[in-house]
Parts: structure tokens; sequence; C-alpha cells
């Protein structure tokens, strides 16, 4: 705005503004060269002036009105050439997603009541997994532009839903995971190497989180240490959340072959292991991963424009159109 409070012009093609400075040459050169002047017709009459009076030909406007409508309407032409335009505020562009990728342990052991809830009706105590189906519903539908992709794992990992922005959806499923759907074993390590396939990296960095109880994987083809292995050479942070007080069984299952801990998991991968006791743990989990992994806001880079070369143009197709009215109407001719 300027000091009038009118919109700041600016000009898409200036050059054509140049073409103004031509106007004034030209205006000049009409002035100095005038047209000819028609031939005088004599005419002898005691009473022409009085007959020229009654037939209304006695006033004949000045040529030079035709002539200046249309050098303001070239002007007006060279004006909607120069593209006159105002900026407006400044257009903020959509953020940027990532796309993290849900891995829930569904083992039996998910199924321990030990974590309480506020209901509608106060305070109730629900298992593992329904606190857990709780916590991801809320996390998932904060992050609007984001694409999840849901893992769940037992004796195998299984993909419930490939990656979408169908954010809905995905509280769906999380809402109809149970315990025990796939057996009581735990197959981590397929279910990392399922979650490094279904993120893309062209995005934002991509992240995992790994919800379990803490049992050592002892099921499947792909260990633990080798998904962590992929996962740091692509550069992919695993947050691990463990749930309850420790794994129903402390020890390896095979010790000769120890595999890294979920906590391991989260420091060799540049992500972050928190263990869950309550419910205000794992929903301060959430508020942490979405400080951790935030959604990308670009700073703006372009700004509102509204275009006014029509308002030139309209005036300047005015203009011809008179001066087209006045070069031709009935009458124009100059009596002697």
């Amino acid at each position: 705005m300027n000091a009038l409070g009118l919109p700041a012009i600016v000009w898409g093609q200036p050059l054509w503004l140049a073409g103004l400075a031509l106007l004034p040459l030209w205006w000049l050169w009409v002035r100095r060269h005038p047209a000819a002047p028609p031939v005088a017709v004599w005419l002898r009459h005691p009473h022409i002036g009085a007959l020229l009076q009654q037939a209304g030909q006695g006033a004949v406007p000045a040529d030079h009105w035709p002539r200046l409508c249309r050098s303001l309407a070239w002007a007006l032409l060279l004006l909607a050439l120069a593209q006159p335009r105002s900026l407006g505020d400044w257009l903020q562009p959509p953020p940027q997603g990532r796309d993290i990728a849900l891995v829930i342990d569904t083992s039996a052991s998910m199924e321990a009541e030990d974590f309480r809830v506020k209901t509608a009706d106060g305070d109730k105590t629900v298992s593992r997994m329904a606190m857990v189906r709780q916590v991801l519903a809320e996390f998932v539908a904060a992050r609007e532009v984001d694409r999840f992709a849901l893992l769940v794992f037992g004796s195998e990992a299984a993909q419930l839903t490939p990656p979408t922005h169908d954010l809905p959806h995905v509280v769906r499923q999380l809402k109809r995971l149970q315990p025990g759907v796939l057996d009581d074993h735990t197959a981590l390590g397929d279910a990392m190497g399922l979650a490094l396939r279904s993120v893309r990296h062209e995005r934002l960095r991509p992240a995992i989180l790994i919800v379990s109880d803490g049992d050592p994987s002892n099921a499947g083809d792909l260990q633990p240490a080798e998904a962590l292995a992929v996962a740091v050479q692509l550069g992919v942070a695993i947050h691990t959340l463990q749930i309850g007080a420790g794994p129903a069984n402390a020890d390896p299952a095979n010790a000769a072959d120890p595999q890294p801990t979920l906590q391991e998991i989260s420091r060799l991968s540049g992500g972050t292991h928190w263990r869950v006791m309550r419910t205000e743990d794992a929903q301060a989990v959430m508020r942490a991963i979405d400080a951790l992994e935030p959604t990308l806001r670009p700073a703006p880079s372009q700004r509102d424009v509204h275009e006014w070369y029509a308002v030139p143009l309209l005036l300047a197709l005015l203009l011809l159109a008179l001066a087209g009215w006045l070069q031709g109407r009935p009458g124009r001719r100059s009596v002697s």
C-alpha cells in the first residue's frame, strides 16, 4: 500500500512504457503538419447565415477531439501492454509431510490390562493394546499432511495399510487391532524390513515407530540386526516405544546370536527410545515425536497478484469508439 492506502502498482512488462515518450512527439508533428483544409465553396445569398443557423450547421466540432481520443487510447493500450499489477499478501506454500510407518506388536502379551485411560465414565483399566490404539489414533489424526503405513507383527509380519494420506482409514484400521491375531511369537526383523520397504525416501526423512512390549525377536526370516543395518544405510530413524515394565522373557531366544534390543535399535538408527508405563507417558511420547519429526513449512516465496491490465484496455476501446463516432458524425464538414 502507498501513502494514500491504495495498492502499489508494479509492471510486468515495463519496456512498453517507453512508447509513451513517442506520443508527445507524434502530437507535435500533427500540430505542425495539419491536414489540408477542405476547398471552400462560395455561395452568394443574402440570407446564408440565417439558413445555416436554422440547419444546425453553424457550429462544427473542432478536428482535434477525435485525434485527442485516439492519442489517449494509444497511451492506455501501452499501459495495458505493460501489465500493471498489484501485489497482495504472501502465499503460504503447502506444508511438506513425511512417511511414517507404524509397526505394532500384536503378541498375546499386549492383552495384559495394566493401563488406565480417561473415559466419559471416569478412569478405566484397559489392555496395552487398547491404550496403544487410542494414543496412536490421536497421533495419526493430528498429522494431517503425513502418509502413514500400518504394519503388525507376531509370528510373522503383515502390512495392514500401505502408505496413504487417508488418515481416517488408518485410524479405523488401528481400532480393529487385536492381540494374538498373528500368534504369540515375535518376528521383529521381518516387520522392520517390511516397514523400510513401505516408506518413500524422496520425501522428507521417513520415520518408523515400533510399539512393542520388548520381547526378543524369535521368528521370521530377517534378523533385527540385518534390518537395522539397512535402516542406518538409508538414514531412516526408528523410534521405539516399549510398553510395560519389561519383556516377558528377559533372555534372548537365541543366546548364541543375540539381537539388538529396542533401545539399541533406536540409538543406532538415530531414533529415540521410550519406556511407557502409563497412558500419560504414551501421550507425552507422541508429543515428543511430533517435535522430533516436525512437518516442514517452507517460507513463502510467492505473493498474491492482482492484474489491472483490463482497466486501461477497456478505457482505450471506449475512447477509440468515441473517436470513431466523432469522426463520422453527420454534419462534420466545413463551410465557408
